[in-house]
């Protein structure tokens, strides 16, 4: 089970490389709720071309056939810009064989399990699929996740839908 949690917290870091028209918003609209999804999370993802560093990570982690799997997932994916912003080395220490669990915990937290839409979301405490709750907070017209902004919403995938964040959110 913690394998499935950590493939798809992954697999929704990787769903948010296709980035829709609305990208920048954090709100919701009908045209990116009602578009028909392209795939899978991890195919959504691997497809956008700005999710290259999160794909990776739920490849080594194991995760992306937990990603690919039914769902529904909602994932606060992490561009590879987000992923540029840790210190130097972070990520290569990361995607190690000996350090698989601590990226698991990581790409897991990102992961939510069910479809939340960015209209559904509320300040809350939202259980992760690594056993932790993530802070939301909608405050003023925006919306973070973790401390990390949501800079594009409601990205669908054939099992989930994908929220992009601007930076990785580490869990406690």
């Amino acid at each position: 089970m913690k394998s499935f949690s950590i493939l798809l917290a992954t697999l929704v870091a990787a769903a948010t490389v296709a980035l829709p028209a609305h990208a920048g918003s954090c709100s919701a609209t009908k045209d990116s709720a009602a578009a028909k999804p392209a795939g899978d999370i991890v195919a959504v993802a691997s497809s956008a071309g700005s999710f290259n560093t999160l794909v990776a990570a739920v490849k080594a982690a194991g995760l992306a056939e937990t990603l690919q799997g039914k769902g529904p997932f909602t994932v606060f994916a992490p561009t590879d810009e987000a992923f540029a912003k840790l210190p130097a080395g972070t990520v290569e220490s990361l995607l190690k064989p000996e350090n698989k669990d601590q990226l698991v915990s990581i790409l897991t937290y990102h992961v939510v399990p069910g479809k939340v839409l960015a209209a559904d979301v509320t300040t809350s405490q939202a259980p992760t699929a690594n056993g932790q709750k993530l802070s939301l907070v909608v405050a003023n017209g925006k919306v973070t996740a973790g401390g990390s902004n949501v800079i594009a919403t409601d990205v669908a995938a054939s099992n989930g839908v994908i929220h992009v964040v601007d930076s990785v959110i580490l869990p406690q």
